[in-house]
């Protein structure tokens, strides 16, 4: 069955559904699917629309939505179809091959185009599941010609998201430009506790009774992304910061496997540093 994706944001008024099911059904669309929300503080209205027919011209469909609904509304109108995606990774394995198992069995709602990794550990891993392993290093190089490098593999591919999988780097605000609200990262916090690095010894020596991880769009702001999806566990006094880096690991899996399938699917809207997403 074809499949039509229509993404809406805009300012909330009266009408708006009925004038936007008016306008599909016009097109012989029919609506197997649909969510709406109303941030009523900001007077703004979002929606997620699937259709079960798809149209040749969807330029069309655009402008008379467009013509219908309040001015700057911000419309997509998308084929349901599998993404494009790069990983970049640093050395710890336990993001990527969640990923590349998804994406073997096609369970990932994407396909994964490359790997990039400035330490060649997990080479081995990638090419054994059938995906391409790009090894930058970054020693002895500036940020800058590190950064060239890697967009210069990311250009060889057609993309629509990056994902940092455990890729311990810091990015420059150029690199985020580029990729505006495409680059998702893991972080091994509940953030906003214990941003930045080590943030498992820096929980312990609080002597926290949860932990947790959360995945969110890069911004220039270190770890302070629009967040995705976060998820935690309770630990207690018998964790030290080592039994929580290894429970850590798991929830970090979990909660970056949530966050690209909501991803994938088109269900995560970017409002400011905020994220409206329709489960």
């Amino acid at each position: 069955m074809n499949k039509l994706l229509v993404l809406i944001q805009c300012k909330d008024e009266v009408g708006l559904v009925a004038n936007i099911t008016r306008i599909l059904a016009s097109h012989q669309l029919n609506i197997i699917a649909m969510r709406e929300f109303v941030d009523e503080e900001e007077q703004r209205f979002f929606a997620r629309i699937s259709c079960s027919n798809s149209i040749e011209n969807t330029e069309v469909l655009k402008l008379e939505l467009q013509e219908r609904l309040p001015q700057n509304a911000l419309i997509e109108v998308v084929p349901k179809a599998d993404k494009s995606i790069a990983v970049l990774v640093t050395k710890e394995f336990h993001c990527l091959s969640d990923i590349l198992i998804r994406n073997y069995f096609k369970t990932l709602g994407a396909e994964v185009k490359c790997v990039i990794g400035n330490y060649e550990n997990l080479k081995e891993l990638s090419e054994k599941l059938d995906v391409p392993f790009h090894y930058i290093s970054h020693e002895n190089i500036s940020k800058e010609d590190f950064e060239s490098a890697i967009i210069k593999k990311l250009d060889q591919y057609e993309l629509d998201y990056i994902v940092l999988a455990k890729f311990m780097r810091i990015i420059s605000p150029n690199f985020v430009a580029r990729y505006k609200h495409q680059i998702i990262n893991i972080h091994h916090s509940f953030l906003p506790a214990f941003i930045g690095a080590s943030p498992y010894q820096q929980a312990f020596k609080r002597g926290v009774k949860i932990i947790g991880a959360t995945a969110h769009f890069v911004t220039n702001d270190l770890d302070e992304g629009p967040i995705i999806n976060q998820q935690t566990i309770h630990v207690n006094h018998t964790y030290g910061a080592k039994q929580m880096a290894i429970a850590g690991r798991e929830i970090e899996k979990s909660v970056l496997s949530k966050a690209l399938e909501l991803i994938f699917d088109d269900r995560v809207f970017v409002v400011g540093n905020k994220t409206v997403v329709f489960e």
